[in-house]
């Protein structure tokens, strides 16, 4: 019997966040603004489970439908390591998108991942339609790009929120900023405190 006070210490801690990471540079503009949000989150106990997709051998979806003969797990014939991603993902109360914007959308081994979640996870594309696996999960974005942001990234943003309709997931928002130009510092105290608030403000949905 634990009390109500340690019945919150509990909850509090058991929060998990699947964070995956499209940025090709380790220390890049997405993966700096990134950090803030994860410091926030790590320091109120949150457990975040980093994938960097470019180090990843993540294969594009062959359409092949294999996923479909299985309602039960994600089920892809594909062996690589979309299967530790589709583990967390399952297990995580948010699941947070942290990329770079190249051709007004995502870059490609974040979109690689993207697709692979949309037939396995999603069991709609057989004679019978199936249940979403992760309906109910949070969806968050963290983006960088050269135009400002409400022309850079809407059009990633509206495919999110369309794709959390489809799936049943929920869309908490987004953070994005702008890079001005190569000699121009990308990050600077305002960013960082945007990012903060970001993140206070996923934990407060969590």
């Amino acid at each position: 019997m634990t009390s109500a006070g340690e019945e919150f210490i509990i909850f509090h801690m058991s929060r998990k966040v699947c964070i995956l990471k499209g940025s090709p540079r380790p220390e890049g503009n997405t993966n700096s603004l990134l950090k803030p949000v994860i410091s926030e989150l790590t320091r109120a106990d949150a457990e975040c489970e980093e994938f960097n997709l470019y180090d990843m051998n993540i294969r594009p979806c062959l359409a092949c439908r294999g996923c479909q003969r299985d309602w039960s797990a994600p089920a892809c014939v594909l062996n690589d390591d979309m299967g530790g991603i589709f583990s967390s993902m399952l297990s995580s109360e948010l699941i947070l998108l942290a990329t770079p914007i190249y051709v007004w959308y995502c870059t490609a081994p974040m979109k690689a991942c993207l697709d692979r979640t949309a037939y396995a996870l999603n069991k709609y594309y057989g004679d019978e339609k199936g249940p979403s696996l992760w309906a109910g999960k949070k969806i968050a974005l963290i983006s960088t790009c050269g135009y400002r942001p409400e022309k850079g990234t809407d059009l990633l943003e509206e495919g999110l929120k369309r794709y959390c309709r489809h799936s049943g997931l929920q869309y908490l928002g987004k953070i994005a900023e702008r890079h001005l130009g190569y000699n121009v510092e990308f990050m600077d105290a305002e960013k960082e405190q945007r990012a903060r608030n970001f993140g206070r403000r996923l934990l407060r949905e969590l």
